[in-house]
């Protein structure tokens, strides 16, 4: 099952941390501890695996995620694996409705967000009698979101697990008493910075007053490559955002504020090339499944050495190469940064970067209208005259789904699907904005 599980991921050998996990003996409780971009998912991903059984009906394993984007990420990840076990993600923001009609035909596994989990237990939406493994990815996120009580009332319901599995990007002084971990097995990658190997580190030096332009002016240096531009608040998004807007750069935002369709959108159209800078919030430092990030900017400095890592976390993953830029003032220097980095001198002369190749069509149907990504293409390859070389990533969310086109064929291509149907309805049809 495992060698299966990685020809569907493409993956040829697993790495250091994905080998010991599954070395553990299967009876024994986890703890995980590895940086961001290590490949810790399937580092629990794989065991939980190897505890399934196809006899037992219901849920066998939780995994409990600080965020609704998380969960979404581990639910994709565990479907490409191809397992043939059935998984469903419950979070905050979700229908209540479509979620409880899912355990009408319970999951193997369960991936959920605490305050979520808790609420269908206290309706008795599913039972725990079968749920033998307890994942707690992003165990020290979840503190510091507050979801200590849910996850305290969820593991009482747990009267028969067999094995926790806890995993953080950070140290942890003692694990809280509510788990009941009994005996764990520790994995430390932690002091393995597998995450930042390729890593190079840039200072641009900028007065408080000129930073905005700086930033400007480095987003036109870097170009069209993708990026990530890091703030300590949501305010600084948004003033920024404003700003790309007014120059007509290419842009979306990303941050705790904003409606979770549009933080999905956000994050689509950047990891399909529609948009290739996103200005965030801490909140996509960790768990987010955003591939082949370029460049990192930190904007304005985060309070910790560990945020810091975390940011940096997002590029330079799994043996590729990246850069970090910290805009910082003349007598700036962190006591986490170690030695200065190289400055970056900026271009007196900002050009605005190329456009990117990709639009991306929103599609308002998904995997509850039965509609998956086969239908999709078909409708935009036979229906829409696309060729294959014009079609980009395509994700199918429950009731909508989002397909990247290349811009110079999506404007004919929408004009000649426009009327069409798909799973014999029509469908609103659009370019995502």
């Amino acid at each position: 099952m495992i060698k299966k599980a990685l020809e569907n991921l493409k993956i040829q050998e697993l790495n250091e941390i994905q080998h010991a996990s599954l070395n553990v003996v299967d009876g024994r409780d986890m703890i995980l501890l590895s940086p961001t971009g290590s490949g810790k998912t399937l580092g629990f991903l794989l065991p939980v695996l190897k505890l399934l059984r196809e006899e037992i009906p219901g849920v066998q394993a939780l995994i409990l995620v600080p965020s609704r984007e998380l969960a979404l990420q581990i639910e994709q990840v565990f479907r490409t694996i191809g397992s043939g076990f059935k998984v469903n993600c419950c979070y905050g923001g979700h229908d209540t409705k479509v979620e409880k009609n899912n355990f009408s035909q319970p999951p193997a596994v369960l991936i959920g967000t605490p305050g979520r989990i808790a609420w269908h237990l206290r309706r008795e939406s599913f039972k725990t009698d079968k749920i033998l493994t307890l994942v707690l990815d992003e165990f020290d996120k979840a503190l510091e979101f507050g979801f200590q009580e849910d996850m305290d009332y969820i593991i009482r319901q747990l009267t028969v697990l067999k094995k926790r599995i806890l995993t953080s990007a950070t140290m942890m002084d003692d694990i809280p008493d509510f788990i009941r971990i009994n005996n764990p097995v520790e994995l430390n990658f932690l002091h393995k910075d597998t995450s930042a190997s390729g890593l190079k580190l840039k200072a641009v030096i900028a007065d408080p007053a000129d930073r905005l332009d700086a930033l400007f002016a480095l987003i036109c240096r870097i170009g069209n490559k993708a990026t990530l531009v890091f703030c300590n608040h949501r305010e600084a998004v948004e003033r920024i955002s404003e700003l790309l807007s007014e120059t007509g750069v290419i842009h979306d935002i990303f941050h705790g504020g904003m409606e979770q369709s549009d933080r999905e959108k956000a994050l689509i159209k950047f990891r399909n090339g529609s948009s290739q800078l996103l200005i965030t919030t801490d909140l996509a430092s960790r768990g987010l499944d955003i591939p082949e990030i370029e460049f990192i900017i930190h904007y304005q400095l985060p309070h910790t050495k560990e945020a810091f890592l975390h940011r940096n976390g997002r590029t330079a993953r799994m043996h590729a190469n990246g850069t970090a830029y910290l805009l910082l003032n003349a007598d700036q220097h962190p006591d986490f940064l170690g030695n200065m980095p190289e400055i970056e001198k900026l271009p007196e002369k900002a050009m605005l970067p190329k456009s990117t190749k990709w639009a991306t069509l929103y599609i308002a149907a998904g995997k509850k209208d039965k509609v998956n990504k086969v239908d999709i293409v078909g409708l935009l390859l036979q229906k829409g005259k696309l060729n294959k070389e014009e079609l980009g990533l395509i994700e199918v969310l429950d009731y909508s789904s989002y397909a990247a086109i290349d811009k110079k064929s999506v404007g004919k291509a929408l004009e000649l699907i426009r009327n069409e149907k798909i799973k014999n309805k029509k469908v609103k049809i659009e370019i995502a904005r």
